[in-house]
C-alpha cells in the first residue's frame, strides 16, 4: 500500500488546514484522524516537528493561548499556499483515494478473519464429543425423556 502522504504533502496539507482556522497541534493531529475517516492519524513526532519546520520557514507563527501554542498561517503561507493550489487538488484526490485504500484493506482483513473463524468453529464442532443417544433414540432427551 503507498503511504497516506508522500513527501512534502503533510507539510502541504498542514498548512491547508492552518489556512481554514488557527489550531494547536493535537486539533490537527484529531482533524487528520476525522478527514481520514479514523483511518490514519499522525504521531505527535510527526506532526509537530512539522509545525516547527513551517515556523522556522515564516509560514506559520504562534501564539499560545491557553497554556497552548496556536499556529496560525502567515502571509507568506498563505501565498504557498495558493502558488501551490493544482498540488493541493491533486492532494485531496490522494487522500481521498488512500482512504478508499485503507478501508478496502481493513475490510479484506476482516473478511478473512471472519472466514477464518467460520473455519476453526466448523472444525471444533467436528471434533467436539457427540452425546450419547438414549434408549428413545433423542440424544437431548436426557433422562427425563
Amino acid at each position: 500500500m503507498t503511504p497516506v502522504f508522500g513527501h512534502g504533502r503533510l507539510r502541504l496539507y498542514l498548512l491547508k488546514l492552518l489556512d481554514e482556522a488557527p489550531r494547536h497541534g493535537y486539533e490537527v493531529i484529531r482533524l487528520l484522524e476525522e478527514r481520514f475517516q479514523g483511518l490514519y492519524a499522525p504521531s505527535a513526532g510527526t506532526v509537530y516537528p512539522r509545525l516547527a519546520k513551517l515556523e522556522q520557514e515564516g509560514l506559520v507563527a504562534h501564539s499560545t493561548e491557553g497554556g497552548r501554542k496556536v499556529y496560525r498561517l502567515t502571509d507568506a503561507g498563505r501565498a504557498e499556499l495558493e502558488a501551490r493550489q493544482v498540488e493541493l487538488e491533486e492532494l485531496e484526490v490522494e487522500i481521498h483515494d488512500s482512504v478508499a485504500q485503507l478501508a478496502g484493506a481493513i475490510r479484506e482483513d476482516v473478511r478473512d478473519s471472519a472466514k477464518d473463524l467460520r473455519e476453526e468453529l466448523w472444525n471444533a464442532a467436528k471434533q467436539a464429543p457427540r452425546p450419547e443417544r438414549t434408549e428413545g433414540g433423542d440424544p437431548w432427551a436426557g433422562p427425563w425423556g
